[in-house]
C-alpha cells in the first residue's frame, strides 16, 4: 500500500481547461448513445437468436432506436464493455503522461456511424516528450490497458453467447477471430464438445464489443507513424521505425486490396506527413529493462491483429 501511495504522489496531471472539460465529456456524452443504441441493436438480435450483421437494418441503429426507445437500456452491456476497454487504453496512456510531466489532455471519446457507433478514442499531448524511457512507457500503457480489460471481457461474452436454434443464418459480414478469442474458446469447446464451433455461435454483445476492443488494440500496435506501435518501434531503433513508416502503408495498402478494404484507409493515414513521428532525443538511450515492452507490444499484436478482420472483405471482392 506504501508503494501505490508513493507512485501516486509522483503522478503530475496538467490542469485541464473549462474548455477541454465540456468537449470532453460533450464528446464522452454522445459516444455513449452512439454505443448504447448500436449496443441496442444487437441485444435484440441476440435475445431473438438472430446473428449480428444478418440484415442491412443492423447497420443503421439510430434509426431503430428512434422507432424503439424502450430497448435502449438492453445496449449498456455493449456500450460498456467497449467504453472501459476504450477509456482503460487512454488512461493508461494519461498515467504514464503525468508520471514522466508530459502535457496531455483528458481522454476523447469519438462519437462515429461505425459498427460499434465509436471511431475510438485520443489524447493530445501538448508538449514533447522528455526521452526514450518516456515515449516507450506511454507507448505501451494504454495497449496493455486495454488488452487487460478485452481479455476477460472476451471470456465473459464466450460465456454469455449461446447456439443457434435451427440452421445457421446467413450474415452480410462474419467477423474473423483473432488468435487471444480462440485461445480462451479452445478449454471451453474441450470441457463441452457439443458447445458449437466459434463461427457458429450467436455472439452476445459483450463478446462483439470485446472483439471491437482487441481489434482497436491491434491497430494501435501497427509498428508505424504516431501509432503505439510506432512509439514503441522508434523507443527501440529509429532506423527500423523509419523503414517500417515507409514499408507498412505500402504493405496495407496491398492488403486492402486482397483482405480488407479498410486497410486502404490506414495506409494512406500514414502516408500523410502530420503522421511522421516527433523528434525525441536519443540521450539517455533507452533503459535496458525497458526494452523488454517491445517484445511484450509483438505479442498483443500476434494476440489481436487480424489481417482480414471481416471474411471477404477485400477491395477486390467487393468489385466481384
Amino acid at each position: 500500500m506504501f508503494g501505490f501511495r508513493q507512485a501516486l504522489r509522483r503522478l503530475d496531471p496538467a490542469p485541464v481547461s473549462r474548455r477541454q472539460a465540456v468537449i470532453s465529456i460533450f464528446l464522452a456524452a454522445v459516444t455513449i448513445f452512439t454505443t448504447t443504441s448500436t449496443g441496442a441493436l444487437y441485444m435484440w438480435n441476440f435475445r431473438h437468436g438472430i446473428p449480428p450483421f444478418s440484415s442491412a437494418a443492423d447497420f443503421v441503429p439510430f434509426i431503430w432506436i428512434f422507432k424503439h426507445p424502450t430497448q435502449l437500456i438492453g445496449g449498456l452491456s455493449f456500450s460498456a464493455t467497449l467504453l472501459a476497454i476504450l477509456l482503460a487504453h487512454e488512461f493508461g496512456h494519461w498515467i504514464l503522461c503525468a508520471r514522466h510531466r508530459i502535457v496531455a489532455s483528458w481522454p476523447y471519446l469519438l462519437p462515429a456511424p461505425t459498427l460499434s457507433g465509436t471511431a475510438g478514442a485520443v489524447i493530445r499531448i501538448r508538449f514533447g516528450i522528455p526521452s526514450l524511457d518516456a515515449l516507450i512507457d506511454v507507448g505501451i500503457a494504454g495497449p496493455i490497458a486495454g488488452f487487460l480489460i478485452a481479455v476477460p471481457a472476451t471470456l465473459l461474452g464466450l460465456l454469455l453467447s449461446k447456439a443457434p436454434i435451427g440452421p445457421p443464418q446467413s450474415v452480410l459480414i462474419q467477423l474473423n477471430v483473432p488468435l487471444v478469442m480462440q485461445l480462451l474458446y479452445w478449454p471451453m469447446r474441450w470441457l463441452v464438445p457439443s458447445f458449437p464451433p466459434i463461427g457458429d455461435l450467436i455472439w452476445h454483445p459483450v463478446l462483439i464489443a470485446a472483439w471491437v476492443g482487441l481489434f482497436i488494440t491491434s491497430l494501435n500496435l501497427i509498428p508505424a507513424g504516431q501509432l503505439d506501435g510506432g512509439h514503441i518501434l522508434y523507443s527501440v531503433s529509429r532506423r527500423w521505425h523509419r523503414w517500417a513508416t515507409i514499408a507498412v502503408p505500402l504493405l496495407l495498402l496491398v492488403a486492402g486490396i486482397t483482405l480488407w478494404i479498410g486497410w486502404l484507409l490506414w495506409g494512406l493515414i500514414l502516408l500523410i506527413p502530420a503522421m511522421r513521428h516527433p523528434y525525441v532525443s536519443e540521450y539517455p538511450r533507452l533503459s535496458q529493462n525497458r526494452s523488454t515492452y517491445a517484445w511484450l507490444a509483438v505479442f498483443m499484436l500476434a494476440m489481436t491483429f487480424l489481417p482480414a478482420p471481416f471474411a471477404d472483405a477485400g477491395l477486390l471482392g467487393y468489385l466481384r
